[in-house]
């Protein structure tokens, strides 16, 4: 018991989450007490429960379980918070409840459920319920579906969505638990009651006796619809108006079993089907086949498909052409028929997406109903009935009454039987006067035909026509026929059965139908004026309506009221008579008997007494009818209390009949109004009382009747007669139109009665309500908005229901007026257009100036950067306006901050912003005008967002503004066009549409919309199909207001592709193009229907002058303007268009002298300085202001978004058109660079990245228009620029300093230079280093004229930072001042002024050490470059080409130029990796010799032509261009130039030229305009190989990535020129030798190595000096390699290293000797080989530390004796004295020896040379061999055992020679067979498969496999074992390296510069392991067989013992795979 005491303390919430059961079962028990007791649903006392409610319901144990279950039921019911649990709590029921056994935890688990719903959590349930279904538990799956059922048959089916549940309910029935199956059959009986047939196609799939039970259930069940018996809390009123309905034992209302009925449409349900994929391949060409069974087999394909009863949205243009083409075309009639029937399929499947086909078809179905046979008259009679339900009658009314004039009768009876089929689908609504008219005129043709079965047809056309919308509305175009006909039309209506059972119109009552001919003399007269025709009171008065919002409240019956009082028949107005004179009066005209058997006691003689006045009434002529008299008979007693129900109806009835047909006055009105009220809430005499109002209504107009009858019904205290008077004004205003109401008069009984105890008073207020939101729309509810909330939620969902509605057509109208109206609907709709009733509603509440509220804090509050933040400002303003209700259009800054949240990233936050704008849309009304500009067009931008429903939160918006507005302010000015401009499909799509809905309303638009034309053509050709779409929608209803001679015009502009489509659309367009609407409109039946052809928007017709009378139902237009658009829709979408021309319309605007405008301002100080140290926000929107005039809008927000990304995109788009809007730009040019300094207070990266990109183009594109920069400019950028040449950002500093570099060709440098000195003071060290250091170049470039204001003044500034503390900084005023000694040598110790003793030390010692590196460049030299530059009149100018030997001092000075070239010139471009950026334009260097410094493009086709005029100088080329003849040179001057930048001193320069250079190479068919500048461009490339080794690689500055890329570039442009022989040979001899130094120099480099990426950049070099040795003219290369080899053993002893790789390349070249022998200069040769010895005797050769120079002379003289023998001796002409040296002594041994050794075997055994004899033998057996094998190697099949056998052949002949046969194969094929011969290997060595290379190797084939002739000496092999050994540490010699072995020393090189030619990957590079076997051995024989190394001596060759060749080949194989 302890224990329990314990717990008992606790509070109850501490209980509920106890770990004893029994503590929690108290807890619960104590919950559910507190929680019945808690009154206030909003106490804080629920919120501590909300997290344990979760564990009430999932409570361990069964008995607390059970109470948790109850308390948690009483938490839900009663808390506020409780729908925060519903997820969790019902997710704990599914999963712990329902699989309880207890039926009670189970019950309670379905009460819980259920109660969810109840407080509005219907769909969490739902999720969570059909989530539980597939849970494995059965017993849970039965619970679930038990409970969907019970919540469906309570709630009903617009509570519980069903869609979802129809969905899995088939899988429930393949369920194997029968309580599962048995559960879903339940809940598909249940189903069914709510939605019938619906449910049938998604079970068609299910088990057919399971199906057949589930029929026979359906069968069972009563007609009559469920009711909904559980109500939502927002659903009180429904609740009341059920138990009412429940108490009184009533039935339901036929509305409301409709609208239950109609909830769910089984379409809805389905799933759609995609079938254009599924079509077969060969459908167009089938259907276009001549046989009809191929065209049979197509369709029958097709219309399978077809079937599908949803199909999903897709393109079926061609389908429906193809389609078409059968119906019109084909001679087969049963084809026709299986087209139509397709057609039928996809119009029924696709529904409203099918509409934009259906004005393409319909014609052709209505021509081809010519057809007499019945089967095809029925399919195109099913096909052109199911494209109706697609379109409108309004899109078709065009073509159908086209062929109501056809010859061919059976064309005009089945188009008439169709529209009698069309009307039976239309109602009041969607059958307005404007698209009747035309209709029934062409049908009164017809019904005057000749042929009997189209009269008929017409008749019924006509019937139908009057059922839908009533005698009244038909009647007066019905005048001119004679009765009889008028009777058959009567009879057909009578017949018509209306879908859904419902009455016609004329069902609201008796009357119509029974006074036939009485109408027609009143109807007479509307022929007389029917010119005009009778719109206004329908289509006015219900039209505007459709406009929504008040100021379209009431314009008919402001007509109407002028028409009164201007016409004769003005308001009936009469005195009150007494009861005397009324009898008088009354006894005139009704017989005797009737007035006395008035007041008789026997109720059957009042019922006589009441036919006999009736009849009496029903003959009596208007004018003689005393209509007050007799209304006074009729109150006379009993008068209204009669007590019997028959004559009191019948009494009714007369006072109706009085009001019709007499002269029946207000008077009149009032003394039976009071009667009439007490009766309309009777149940039987209701319905009559009701008609007598309405009759009145039309007698006295409807605002006055209304009024007296509200307030007569609220003076009484029957809430039924007050609810039944709601319910007859709400329909009177349905039937009459808003026209005239004065809602002030009965706003406040609505109020009362929204207040009353009664549901059924307050349910039909707010019916009331609903109906009159049809006709104001949003400012009705402002007047409720003090309501409670529950009513106000009702008044909500009511108002719901109606969104979209378009009001009904009025069918009555105030008789007296409704002549007149349509005689002077013209003139009335002009005046009333304007205004309508727009005033007299927003008059009604006295406006607000909220002005004073919108308060700075606000402002800010919404522009916070916490989005929080926002949101709170963003709801303090909604709350502002909701409180103000109405407002003055005075709103101070809120504009602007509601502005910039229209961009906010937090998509929530806009969306508030759009609900807040429509909300001043309502509240503002009209003078929402002034603010289109700065606030509505920023909503238009929102329709480019991505999400849907931001676009249709902001097309709302827009329609809610446009209907305050009018068309007129959103067409005005260039925001629109700008609009447009913006890339964005979306945008795109919704503008035009949008603007295809709206134009076709306006009478007249501003010329600006001609703007939007080159946008529009622009989207004509979009990528985006929907774009290309709505713009070919949109082309019809540009071209009505603009003319086709305007558009057409406008296509000068364009593309010659894009004009010929463009063109051929207006075509098209132009014959769909929609008639202006114009006041009077034209008679006939052609005139009358062009209106119904240009529909407004919905309720959003703006009521401005624009506009004529607009059409109830907007949503038809979409379809409409498709419809109409007829052949335009034709036109496939244009493939592929230009990406260019996307982005249309220009981004920046050329105003006229804006600029000097600026300029003038801020010189006097108008606007502020440009001057901050941040920017402030006042500086931001003065630069949007400014920038509002001449920037694009699109482009404006973007640059002002706060989200980078679109500053990004902005930028991007600013780089595209940089070059075709120059002039623009640079009339915007100062704008443009202020924001850029608002960038570079960024801190973005990627932002400040791109604006460096943009800022480089900038300055070049400013450069090449010779453009200089004002002061202005200069003042308001450059400092900003400083600030960042300071940025910790290497990547961002290069780009700064290169901007620096280009300005000064725009600004000049000495102005510059004052705003580098204020840099130099920055505290930033980076800031100041850099600045130095550019002051530096400047002086270096210019001279000292640059230093201002003097040199020795700036000269002491700079010096003071000779003494920073910042080693950077030092270094760089060092290098400043080092830089001014060069130019003006000592004097610069005058001009710095006195420097601390250890400064000047500092400096001394650096201008000493500069005096030793370089020669001073006068700034003279560098301004002589300079012209030369940029005049290259001289093909040479810039790079003089000398002959072979260039002197070396000449490169350095090269060097220097070139580095202060690279200072002056432009970078090109922002990125080296893309090539294209900076080809040569050859076509702009044709135009502009001056331009050739700007890197331009290079045009690929245009160098085809470039040597043209060397082979055909005819002057007929002329033509091309002026300067063709200067082309060569002009071309030569432009690569010069390139290769002058190849040596820059910047990186980028460097890379980009070689970049361009290599983008030549590469094409073959190109590169020969390199031809003579191969040196030219061998010595830049040298000179930047020095310039790295010398300075970038010890600078710690330079990014050693750059410098990777740098050598790449390098490596890959030699690659690609010593790939092609043609050019290699050009190389000249000096400069190979150089060339080979460099490299050499490069590999042995070891801080090459250090780098990242660095071994791979030597093993490129690897490469590169093989392919140069092979490829460069051979003579050239021994001659250089010679003269190289003595110049490093001449020089220091440290090149050591670099003499044995330039031994080991002789080596190579002395191997290829056999080969390359007959193409060597051996003269030359040997001259360079005399002088060698010259310099080394042969004493001197071997005091070197090494032998090897001596063997290699020796090998090298020893080969080419072997080679030519004694002729060797005739080749030594060009020695002048051969005495000098012991070559000639040396050579005559040589011949003579090899002369008499030749015979021996041993000599051959070593020597091996192709004299050999065992070589001859066996040549021609092994050719064959050889040949056999390759042909097996080169055969699909064979392939892999030719490759086993030739590796099998050349481990036995380890000497043969494969040279032969490999030569002529292709590159591709020698290293598949090399590769494939790695593999074997590796195969067969047991080693892992090789890695197959995808790249192809890029050396040669002869250095990878060997040939008989590469056996020199053993030396050779000896020496390059040692090496390998060194490297693996096996020999302690230093280090050397091998070319040939490189490729197998290093790891692979990963990738060059992604432009460049790709290098071999390392597998490939690797040589043959065939050729290593070969070489151990060769090592083998060295080792046992070496004597003194002389190349003569010959040796036995000795058999080597197998085990220590295969030691050597392991060690071998060892080296190899470490290495790789």
């Amino acid at each position: 018991m302890g224990d329990d005491s314990e717990w008992m303390k606790l509070p109850i919430d501490q209980k509920c989450e106890h770990k004893v059961w029994k503590a929690r079962l108290n807890g619960y028990e104590e919950a559910v007490k507190l929680f019945q007791k808690i009154e206030d649903e909003k106490s804080p006392e629920w919120g501590k429960y909300l997290g344990l409610i979760k564990k009430f319901v999932t409570d361990s144990n069964a008995v607390a379980q059970l109470k948790g279950l109850e308390a948690a039921l009483a938490f839900i019911e009663n808390a506020h918070v409780a729908g925060k649990t519903t997820g969790e709590v019902v997710s704990g029921v599914v999963t712990k409840v329902f699989n309880q056994p207890k039926a009670r935890a189970k019950e309670l688990g379905m009460d819980i459920c259920l109660m969810y719903i109840e407080i509005e959590k219907g769909e969490v349930v739902q999720d969570e319920l059909l989530k539980g279904l597939d849970n494995k538990n059965p017993k849970i799956v039965v619970a679930c579906i038990e409970t969907l059922r019970k919540a469906l048959s309570e709630f009903g089916s617009k509570i519980v969505t069903l869609k979802p549940v129809v969905k899995v309910l088939p899988k429930q029935f393949e369920s194997r638990e029968k309580a599962v199956r048995d559960e879903a059959k339940l809940l598909a009986v249940e189903i069914y009651k709510w939605i019938r047939d619906a449910l049938r196609p998604p079970l068609q799939n299910i088990n057919s006796v399971q199906l057949k039970e589930l029929e026979e259930e359906w069968v069972k069940l009563p007609s009559l619809p469920p009711k909904q018996t559980r109500f939502l809390r927002s659903q009180q009123d429904m609740k009341a108006k059920f138990e009412q309905q429940q108490a009184q034992g009533d039935q339901s209302d036929g509305d409301e079993e409709e609208e239950t009925a109609a909830a769910v449409d089984p379409y809805d349900l389905l799933e759609p089907v995609e079938i254009l994929s599924k079509m077969p391949k060969d459908f167009y060409e089938k259907i276009e086949a001549k046989k009809w069974q191929e065209r049979k087999e197509a369709l029958e394909a097709v219309e399978a498909l077809t079937k599908n009863p949803k199909l999903e949205n897709g393109d079926y243009g061609d389908l429906v052409r193809a389609l078409k083409k059968v119906v019109g075309k084909d001679a087969n009639v049963m084809l026709v028929s299986m087209a139509a029937k397709c057609l039928a399929g996809l119009a029924s499947g696709l529904r409203k997406k099918f509409g934009t086909y259906a004005g393409q078809v319909v014609p052709t179905i209505l021509e081809k109903f010519k057809e007499k046979k019945p089967q095809v008259v029925q399919s195109l009679q099913e096909a052109i009935d199911a494209i109706f339900l697609t379109t409108t009658l309004q899109n078709l009314s065009e073509d159908i009454l086209g062929v109501m004039d056809n010859k061919n009768p059976s064309i005009k009876q089945q188009a008439s039987l169709f529209l009698a089929r069309s009307f039976r689908h239309c109602t009041q609504a969607t059958l307005p006067k404007s698209v009747l008219k035309p209709f029934c005129a062409a049908l009164i043709k017809q019904v005057n035909d000749s042929a009997p079965e189209v009269r008929d047809a017409a008749f019924e056309a006509l019937g139908t026509a009057m059922k839908v919308v009533g005698e009244k509305a038909v009647n007066p175009f019905l005048a001119d026929l004679d009765k009889l006909k008028l009777d058959k039309i009567k009879e057909c209506a009578d017949k018509v059965e209306l879908p859904g059972g419902k009455k016609g119109a004329a069902g609201g009552g008796g009357a119509v139908d029974k006074k036939p001919a009485a109408k027609a003399p009143p109807a007479a007269e509307a022929p007389s004026k029917s010119s005009a025709p009778p719109k206004k009171t329908q289509t006015a008065a219900a039209g505007k309506p459709s406009a929504g919002p008040p100021k379209k409240g009431k314009p008919a019956s402001a007509a109407g009221g002028k028409a009164k009082k201007t016409s004769d028949s003005k308001e009936f107005t009469e005195t009150e008579l007494s009861p005397e004179v009324c009898e008088e009066l009354a006894a005139g005209v009704l017989p005797a008997s009737c007035l006395q058997q008035l007041d008789s006691s026997n109720w059957k003689e009042r019922l006589a007494s009441m036919e006999e006045f009736q009849r009496a009434v029903e003959t009596m002529d208007k004018a003689a009818m005393p209509c007050q008299a007799l209304v006074r008979m009729l109150a006379k007693k009993p008068g209204w209390k009669e007590t019997n129900f028959q004559v009191m109806q019948m009494k009714l009835h007369i006072v109706a009949l009085v009001a019709q047909r007499g002269q029946f006055s207000k008077t009149s009105a009032s003394v039976v109004l009071d009667g009439l009220v007490d009766k309309i809430g009777d149940v039987k005499c209701g319905g009559n009382a009701k008609a007598a109002l309405t009759s009145i209504g039309e007698a006295c107009s409807l605002p006055w009747t209304a009024e007296q009858v509200v307030s007569l019904a609220f003076a009484q205290k029957n809430p039924k007669n007050q609810a039944e008077t709601l319910n007859w004004l709400a329909n009177a205003m349905k039937e009459f139109g808003f026209a005239g109401i004065n809602v002030k008069g009965f706003i406040n009984n609505v109020k009362t009665a929204l207040g009353a105890t009664n549901p059924a008073v307050r349910t039909a207020a707010i019916t009331l309500l609903g109906v009159m939101y049809l006709y104001m729309g949003q400012p009705l509810r402002m007047f409720f908005e003090d309501e409670k909330p529950a009513l106000l939620a009702q008044i909500d969902t009511e108002f719901e229901k109606m969104q979209g509605q378009s009001p009904p057509a009025p069918i009555r109208s105030t008789k007296k007026a409704a002549a007149e109206e349509e005689g002077d609907e013209g003139a009335e709709q002009d005046e009333d257009g304007g205004g309508g009733a727009g005033p007299d509603i927003m008059d009604l509440l006295p406006r607000t100036d909220i002005s004073d509220k919108i308060t700075s804090d606000l402002v800010s509050k919404i522009g916070d950067k916490n989005w929080k933040i926002r949101k709170e400002g963003l709801d303090e303003a909604a709350a502002i306006i909701s409180e103000a209700k109405f407002i003055t259009a005075n709103i101070g800054e809120l504009p602007l901050a509601l502005k910039g949240r229209l961009g906010d990233s937090n998509k929530i936050l806009v969306q508030q912003t759009l609900s807040i704008l429509q909300q001043l849309a309502t509240a503002m009304g009209p003078g929402l005008k002034q603010h289109v500009k700065a606030l509505g067009f920023p909503v238009i931008t929102v329709l480019g967002d991505s999400k849907v429903n931001l676009r249709t939160a902001a097309l709302t918006t827009l329609q809610a503004w446009v209907e305050q507005t009018g068309m007129k302010d959103w067409l005005e000015g260039e925001d629109l066009s700008e609009e447009l401009k913006r890339e964005n499909p979306f945008l795109r799509q919704e503008v035009l549409g949008w603007l295809a809905e709206k134009l076709p309303t306006l009478r007249t638009v501003p010329g600006d919309l001609m703007l939007c034309v080159p946008q529009l053509f622009a989207c004509l050709e979009d990528r985006n199909a929907d774009v290309r779409k709505k713009a070919q929608d949109a082309l019809p209803t540009f071209m009505m207001h603009l003319g086709y001679d305007k558009m057409n015009k406008a296509t000068g502009k364009l593309k010659p592709a894009s004009k010929d489509q463009v063109v051929a659309m207006l075509e098209k367009a132009r014959a769909v193009m929609p008639a202006k609407p114009a006041a009077p409109a034209k008679t006939g039946g052609k005139g009358s229907g062009e209106p119904s052809r240009a529909p407004s928007a919905s309720r959003t017709a703006a009521a401005s002058e624009d506009f004529t009378d607009s059409k109830p139902e907007a949503k038809k237009v979409r379809g409409g303007a498709a419809a109409k658009k007829g052949p335009a829709g034709k036109k496939p979408a244009t493939k592929g268009p230009k990406d260019d021309e996307d982005k249309s319309g220009p981004i920046f605007i050329l105003v006229p002298n804006a600029k000097e405008q600026r300029i003038k301002e801020e010189k006097q100080l108008k606007i502020l300085k440009w001057n901050f140290i941040t920017p402030r926000d006042e500086y931001v929107e003065q630069l949007k202001t400014q920038m509002a005039t001449c920037f694009a809008k699109w482009l404006l927000d973007e640059l002002f978004h706060f989200d980078f990304q679109r500053h990004v995109k902005a930028i991007g788009v600013m780089i595209e058109r940089l070059n075709s809007e120059s002039e623009a730009t640079i009339s915007c040019l100062d704008l443009i660079l202020k924001w850029f300094t608002l960038r570079f207070f960024d801190t973005n990266t990627t932002i400040l990245m791109k604006v460096l990109e943009y800022l480089k183009l900038l300055f070049t594109m400013l450069n090449r228009e010779n453009y200089h920069l004002t002061e202005y400019e200069a003042n308001s950028f450059v400092p900003y620029l400083i600030l960042k040449v300071g940025e910790s950002k290497d990547v961002v500093r290069k780009d700064v300093r290169a901007i620096l570099a280009m300005l000064c060709k725009v600004y000049p440098a000495s102005k510059l230079f004052p705003f580098l000195m204020e840099g130099t003071k920055s505290k930033n060290s980076k800031q100041r280093a850099e600045c130095l250091e550019e002051l530096g170049c400047l002086i270096e470039g210019y001279g000292m004229n640059v230093c201002q204001p003097t040199p020795a003044k700036s000269l002491k500034e700079i010096a003071v930072h000779i003494g920073d503390r910042d080693t950077s900084v030092r270094n760089a005023a060092l290098n400043t001042v080092v830089a001014v000694y060069n130019v003006c040598g000592d004097q610069v110790y005058k001009l710095i002024g006195n420097l601390s003793e250890k400064d000047m030390s500092m400096l001394e010692e650096r201008i000493k050490r500069s005096a030793k590196k370089t020669a001073a460049a006068p700034a003279k030299q560098s301004a002589a470059e300079k012209t030369q530059r940029e005049h290259p009149t001289n093909p040479n100018a810039t790079f003089l080409r000398k002959p072979a030997q260039e002197d070396p001092g000449k490169l350095k000075i090269m060097y220097r130029t070139y580095r202060i070239q690279s200072r002056q010139n432009a970078q090109h471009s922002d990125h080296p990796s893309i090539p294209k950026e900076f080809q040569l334009d050859l076509d702009m260097i044709e135009q502009d010799q001056r331009s050739v410094c700007e890197l331009p493009d290079l045009v690929q086709h245009q160098l085809d032509e470039l040597l043209e005029p060397v082979m055909i100088p005819e002057p007929k080329i002329r033509s091309i261009s002026p300067h063709f003849d200067d082309l060569h040179s002009s071309t030569a001057s432009t690569i010069n130039f390139v290769i002058s930048q190849v040596a820059s001193g910047d990186i980028g320069t460097s890379i980009q030229a070689l970049a361009q250079i290599d983008e030549v190479l590469r094409q073959e068919d190109k590169a020969d305009v390199m031809s003579g500048h191969i040196d030219q461009l061998l010595i830049a490339t040298i000179m930047q190989l020095r310039l790295i080794n010398s300075t970038h690689l010890a600078d710690d500055r330079v990014d050693k990535k750059d410098l990777i890329k740098l050598y790449s570039c390098i490596m890959g442009n030699m690659m690609s020129l010593f790939s092609m022989e043609t050019l290699a040979r050009e190389a000249s001899m000096g400069v190979l030798k150089d060339l080979m130094h460099s490299l050499i120099t490069l590999m042995l480099d070891s801080r090459v190595e250090d780098v990242e990426d660095g071994t791979q950049v030597i093993r490129s070099v690897n490469l590169l000096v093989i392919r140069v040795l092979e490829h460069s003219d051979q003579t050239n290369m021994f001659s250089a390699l010679l003269v190289l080899l003595q110049d490093t053993l001449v020089s220091t002893p440290g090149s050591l290293k670099v003499s044995e790789l330039v031994m080991k390349c002789l080596w190579r070249m002395i191997r290829f000797l056999p080969e390359t022998i007959d193409s060597l200069n051996l003269d030359r040769i040997l001259l360079d080989v005399h002088n060698f010895m010259k310099v080394f005797p042969k004493e001197k050769l071997k005091q070197l530390k090494t032998d090897v120079p001596h063997r290699t002379l020796k090998t090298l003289c020893h080969t080419l004796c072997k080679l030519t023998g004694a002729k060797i001796l005739d080749h030594l002409s060009m020695i002048e004295n051969r005495n000098e040296s012991e070559l000639e002594a040396y050579l005559r041994r040589v011949v003579k020896h090899s002369g008499n050794l030749s015979g021996t075997k041993s000599d051959r055994g070593n020597e091996k040379t192709t004299h050999g004899l065992d070589d001859r033998m066996s040549k021609a057996k092994v050719s064959d061999i050889l040949s056999e094998i390759f042909k097996k190697i080169g055969s699909k099949e064979n392939t892999k055992e030719g490759l086993t056998e030739l590796y099998e052949y050349k481990q036995k002949y380890s000497d043969a020679d494969l040279e032969p046969f490999l030569r002529n194969t292709s590159q591709f094929f020698q290293s598949y067979v090399e590769r494939g011969l790695r593999v074997i290997e590796s195969e067969r060595d047991g080693k892992p498969r090789i890695q197959s290379s995808s790249v192809i190797p890029q050396h040669n084939v002869e250095s990878s496999l060997s040939s008989n002739n590469e056996e020199l000496k053993p030396a050779v092999y000896y020496e390059r074992l040692k090496i390998l050994r060194q490297r693996q540490g096996l020999e302690n010699t230093s280090r050397g390296l091998g070319s040939e072995d490189e490729p197998q020393q290093r790891p692979a090189i990963s990738s060059l510069l992604s432009s460049k030619p790709s290098v071999a990957s390392s597998t490939d590079m690797l040589h043959s392991k065939l050729s290593q076997l070969k070489e151990s051995r060769e090592l083998y024989q060295q080792e046992h067989n070496t004597h003194s190394g002389s190349p003569t001596r010959s040796h036995t060759r000795s058999a080597s013992p197998a085990a220590n060749l295969d030691d050597l080949k392991k060690r071998l194989e060892r080296i190899k795979s470490n290495r790789q």
